[in-house]
């Protein structure tokens, strides 16, 4: 009597993703840049990934010039380069502009920021979203990160998504608002953003 052994295959198990690779930290969870496991499987380097494309990288930097030239300087801090927030443990966010007031950040420590910003300006999304807790992607994302920050203390948030050339505004005690980028922005004090204006303005134009 001869008897057979049938070996069953042990799951493979997922490779894990180095720490470099990771965006932020969102409600307790890491959140992956877009294109994490094309670095994983060899395809791409860690570079090609973390790399703002040329839209967001001179719609970002034409914000930045307009918010810096039009906010009193002596009173606010007005980061980018994905300056990196940090709520709790488990909270570790970056966002694209962040306008602090001096009063709060007095000094500085070669950290990330670990109080409210005033307002923060986010453009597109840069994170892969798994379906499982994202079921609707990018919507589900802009609105739980957003909320987080007004959770914290942010008192006004900012997205510009450049495909759909829409504006979503956020404040703690206002509806939530989605607007054509044509239509004014109040950001802070007396500064009012008009996108589509300031990208004429810029000259800025893509496919």
């Amino acid at each position: 009597m001869s008897t057979s052994l049938v070996l069953s295959e042990r799951p493979k198990r997922r490779p894990k993703v180095p720490e470099h690779l990771v965006y932020e930290e969102l409600n307790g969870r890491p959140l992956y840049y877009a294109g994490y496991r094309d670095v994983l499987e060899g395809r791409k380097t860690p570079e090609e990934i973390r790399g703002s494309s040329d839209i967001q990288a001179i719609v970002v930097g034409a914000i930045f010039g307009f918010i810096h030239a039009n906010l009193d300087r002596r009173k606010y801090w007005i980061t980018t380069n994905e300056s990196g927030l940090h709520l709790k443990k488990g909270d570790n966010l970056s966002n694209d502009i962040a306008i602090f007031a001096k009063s709060d950040v007095p000094v500085l420590r070669g950290k990330y920021f670990n109080v409210p910003p005033k307002v923060v300006v986010e453009v597109d999304v840069k994170v892969e979203l798994p379906a499982d807790e994202f079921p609707a992607r990018e919507a589900d994302y802009v609105f739980e990160k957003s909320a987080r920050l007004l959770a914290f203390g942010v008192e006004r948030v900012i997205w510009i998504t450049t495909h759909t050339r829409k504006l979503f505004v956020a404040t703690p005690n206002d509806p939530w608002t989605v607007q054509n980028w044509d239509r004014d922005a109040p950001v802070l004090d007396d500064c009012v953003l008009n996108l589509a204006r300031l990208l004429e303005e810029e000259g800025i134009v893509w496919e």
